[in-house]
């Protein structure tokens, strides 16, 4: 049967996940993983889970397993709001960080408005924005382009790590005042920081024109889906009705789980140690590309977050190299699927939080052995 005429105008614009492709072929821990996003589960605070949950039954009953307010829960809103120091008006929980980007998207965008981003930039806001038909230019578009917003991530910027400095913050605020743009500034590893100074978020400089989105997914259970978004109540209006059609509310249980998370001051505790795991993880992996990688291949040096970005010599094509390196056992993300025109095929994006510390340094010595067989043969 023929289903492709049942098809809506839209689907042609879906991309597929190149990681999620990966998730698919193989089984992540029977290979040396730098490819996906994955925090570590060291870091899930399980021996808290049970006595959380018992809290919320405790202190909820029946209210944690129903349906709740698509703002989210009032407990929760709250207490993001005062971690923030935002009224808890601007606060609205989604069900992700990506869903965050996702309606975002879906109320400011028209098929052929055009969103700027750096470049490179997060695949999944990339795949969100094309399913909108929307044009996506890197730093600049076409003259009369409309342009809605700037996707930004000042923090830690997935993939390549970099971090926005406070004269480029004020500067993107200053362009967008100026050219009227919204900028959304997705946040999701702002607090996981291993060096350097905190910088202040874009909104907390532009709040009139800023959607912020955070996540717990780095700093609590990804297998939660909790997000949310900081942002004026005129725009964060028009997402609540949005979320409406969508899923009506976020978990309402995951919600009160991570209020009691907050609310306990077990987030911070578990924070500081998850800082200090990724800090020696991240050291490690730049030791180990300065031990084996050869000359020629550079790579970014992130202050935190979860992942760098590696450079190798013009002609070294990551893409077709990338079965070669799987079939292997070693897996990473070619850096041309975060640039939105598919260009610095001689890059990519490696991830130091998800595989076990151990398994780190025979894992580089493969990678490295492929990319010189690479760039023996260019």
């Amino acid at each position: 049967m023929d289903y492709g005429k049942y098809f809506s105008d839209d689907v042609p614009s879906f991309m597929r996940s190149p990681v999620r492709e990966i998730f698919r072929k193989v089984d992540l821990s029977a290979i040396y993983s730098f490819a996906g996003g994955y925090p570590s589960a060291e870091t899930f605070p399980l021996e808290k889970m049970s006595a959380l949950s018992e809290a919320v039954v405790r202190k909820y009953g029946a209210k944690a397993l129903q349906y709740g307010a698509t703002q989210g829960v009032p407990e929760l809103r709250e207490a993001i709001a005062a971690r923030c120091g935002v009224d808890v008006r601007n606060v609205q929980i989604t069900t992700s960080s990506q869903q965050g980007i996702d309606v975002c998207t879906r109320i400011l965008v028209n098929p052929g408005d055009a969103i700027l981003t750096t470049a490179p930039t997060y695949l999944g806001a990339i795949q969100s924005f094309r399913s909108y038909r929307a044009k996506v230019y890197a730093g600049e578009a076409p003259a009369g382009s409309k342009v809605k917003f700037f996707y930004a991530i000042p923090d830690f910027r997935n993939p390549s790590g970099e971090t926005m400095t406070l004269a480029e913050r004020e500067a993107l605020v200053e362009r967008a005042r100026r050219e009227d743009f919204i900028i959304v500034e997705d946040s999701p590893y702002r607090e996981l920081r291993y060096s350097g100074e905190q910088l202040p978020t874009i909104y907390s400089l532009a709040p009139e024109r800023t959607l912020h989105l955070g996540s717990f997914s780095k700093i609590f259970a990804p297998g939660l889906r909790l997000g949310w978004i900081l942002g004026p109540e005129e725009l964060l209006e028009q997402i609540y009705v949005c979320k409406q059609a969508l899923d009506l509310c976020p978990p309402v249980f995951d919600q009160y789980l991570a209020a009691e998370y907050l609310g306990s001051g077990e987030l911070d505790r578990n924070l500081a140690a998850t800082v200090e795991l990724y800090r020696g993880k991240r050291d490690l992996l730049l030791s180990l590309l300065e031990k084996y990688m050869p000359e020629g291949v550079s790579w970014t040096h992130p202050d935190g977050g979860l992942f760098l970005f590696v450079t190798l010599p013009e002609g070294v094509d990551t893409v077709a190299m990338y079965d070669e390196a799987l079939a292997a056992g070693v897996a990473y993300v070619a850096g041309s699927f975060f640039f939105v025109d598919g260009s610095h095929r001689n890059t990519m994006r490696l991830n130091f939080s998800f595989m076990d510390t151990a398994r780190m340094e025979p894992g580089i010595e493969l990678l490295s052995r492929i990319i010189k067989s690479a760039i023996w043969k260019k």
